[in-house]
């Protein structure tokens, strides 16, 4: 059988595969609802926003109201800030996900995501699925490219309504605002007023961590799932 054929039959069962051990795994943890962080991954431990993202993590792990009890940390498994903010989930004593994608250079996965909850994708689009699936917010750290695609597909979802509206904070004022001018964007009418809403923009990770929280209201008087 030619080689180039092998590989064009065999894509659709290495895409199903992508598709269901994530949720296989979810399901049997009971992973239902989650908290997307992105963000560089050449930012060291011990940087700035290393530590704004592992101090987010610890403070959104440490949430006790039925409301967010059940939200789990999620990042792309690799180093830099996704690395700070599965760290700050574990030692809050809470589980936490990577979804790491399979690169030539620069992405491992980092060793603070919970067992058997760490996958390994080569498919984008397969872990921009599963990124969006189970999402209550997402929360944007500095990044390059990667983080910028992974912040404007979800946008995106948002503003045509493919997803409900949730809550999107950039963490970084002075990053963004200098990265990312939503306002002129809307000035020169490719945006609409609206979708510069779409996000919130915070200087901290403790500041990111109660945008999230107060987005969702405690469940007062629930006994929870």
């Amino acid at each position: 059988m030619n080689t180039a054929f092998e590989a064009w039959v065999a894509r659709p069962w290495r895409m199903l595969g992508e598709l269901l051990r994530p949720e296989w795994a979810f399901r049997r943890r009971k992973v239902v609802a989650t908290v997307v962080v992105f963000g560089s991954a050449r930012l060291p431990a011990g940087s700035h926003w290393y530590e704004q993202a592992r101090e987010f993590s610890m403070r959104l792990a440490a949430c006790e109201d039925p409301s967010c009890r059940e939200w789990v940390v999620m990042t792309g498994g690799g180093p830099g800030v996704m690395e700070a903010a599965n760290r700050g989930a574990q030692e809050a004593g809470a589980l936490t996900v990577g979804l790491n994608i399979r690169l030539p250079h620069e992405q491992q996965p980092n060793r603070y995501v919970s067992p058997g909850l760490g996958f390994e994708f080569r498919y984008f689009a397969l872990r921009k699925f599963h990124f969006m699936l189970r999402a209550r917010a997402l929360v944007a750290f500095p990044g390059g490219f990667g983080t910028f695609d992974e912040l404007f597909e979800a946008l995106t979802l948002v503003q045509t309504r493919k997803v409900e509206r949730l809550p999107i904070i950039l963490v970084g004022r002075q990053f963004w605002q200098r990265a990312l001018d939503f306002d002129w964007l809307a000035e020169q009418g490719v945006i609409s007023p609206a979708d510069a809403a779409l996000v919130t923009i915070v200087d901290t990770g403790a500041e990111a961590a109660a945008a999230v929280l107060a987005s969702h209201p405690p469940a007062h008087g629930h006994a929870g799932p």
